[in-house]
């Protein structure tokens, strides 16, 4: 199972759609119904992220940002820990965040390791370490390892390993550190929209970020078909709003975007034939195919997108789903084809 990490509760939010001049409502995951999900038996349920402080510029905590004190710790693999890599390449911190990459196979007897002689992969820069939970605390640890991680090397510690919330600290607190104007004022969480950004990620969260970990994961047919079920009715409402709006919550691409995006870009190549949502492709979805094609040709997100590491992550690290490790071929997919979203 990927070790990564979850991100916001789950409310609920109704959504309305309008077809043939009809209305429907589709009713949206909330804490209720997400109770009532893990109830059943054999369902996927994640744990709660274990390190929560702030990166402040206001100087209200610990951690103020500073040049070259933190640390990111990620997998290519990972979707969390691909959104803080997209939000460190889009706001100019490559110079100012430093990153270490962990073996995109997940030994569950050993967890996260460090192999810098394969390719992508970095040894531990910061601690030398031969393994993520040695970062962790070693064997005094007795906590989930997951990835991302920011370190700071100032202090020593781990500052935080909750994916959404060091998305918000890249996103508005090293903004005297972006390598051009356009990068410091780049915001993908304006205070105008933040109502409808939350919105949003609290229903793509647990029907699609987490709903192809919830079918693919899932231990009995009942929990299968509830969450690919679930999963397949909020991607139709994506491609809804996208045939509307040229991203989730308008005419600007926002945070909520990028917590999509990584999923979308793994569906094809992993979550399809992996986790068992095949009813359809992101390909087959026009709408959302031209959304994921534009954010992916967006400066410095494909960089972060290395798809060798996960399509081996995925069919070499799960043997309870792929026994012998075999390693499909993958389907040929031109993310860099004209994604005509700029017509919207």
């Amino acid at each position: 199972m990927i070790q990564c990490r979850r991100l916001f509760k789950i409310s609920c939010v109704p959504l309305i759609l309008t077809r043939n001049n009809k209305q429907r409502v589709l009713q949206m995951s909330s804490a209720s119904k997400d109770t009532k999900y893990n109830a059943i038996k054999g369902a996927f349920v994640r744990g709660d992220s274990t390190f929560r402080n702030w990166i402040k510029a206001d100087g209200s905590t610990q951690f103020p940002p500073e040049a070259n004190r933190y640390h990111l710790y990620v997998s290519y693999a990972c979707p969390w820990a691909n959104r803080t890599l997209i939000l460190r390449s889009m706001k100019g911190l490559q110079k100012i965040i430093t990153v270490d990459v962990v073996d995109w196979l997940l030994d569950m007897s050993k967890g996260w390791q460090f192999s810098p002689e394969k390719k992508g992969c970095t040894p531990d820069t910061v601690k030398g370490c031969k393994s993520l939970r040695d970062v962790y605390g070693g064997d005094g640890y007795t906590g989930k390892v997951t990835v991302p991680v920011l370190y700071d090397k100032k202090m020593n510690v781990i500052v935080n390993n909750e994916s959404s919330e060091i998305l918000r600290m890249l996103n508005s607190e090293f903004n005297d550190f972006c390598e051009t104007p356009e990068q410091r004022d780049l915001n993908l969480y304006p205070e105008s929209l933040r109502a409808k950004i939350d919105a949003i990620n609290e229903w793509i969260y647990p029907m699609v970020n987490n709903g192809v970990y919830k079918s693919g994961f899932a231990k009995s047919q009942e929990a299968y078909d509830a969450a690919v079920t679930e999963l397949f009715q909020a991607l139709d409402q994506v491609e809804e709003i996208l045939s509307k709006n040229r991203y989730l919550t308008g005419d600007s691409l926002t945070e909520a975007d990028i917590r999509l995006f990584v999923t979308l870009v793994r569906f094809d190549a992993v979550y399809v034939l992996h986790f068992k949502c095949n009813r359809r492709r992101i390909v087959d979805y026009p709408n959302m195919w031209g959304y994921v094609k534009e954010i992916y040709q967006l400066p410095g997100v494909a960089e972060t997108v290395n798809m060798e590491h996960i399509v081996k992550h995925y069919h070499m690290s799960h043997p309870s789903i792929n026994q012998f490790r075999i390693v499909p071929i993958n389907p040929i997919i031109d993310f860099n084809e004209k994604h005509g979203r700029d017509q919207l």
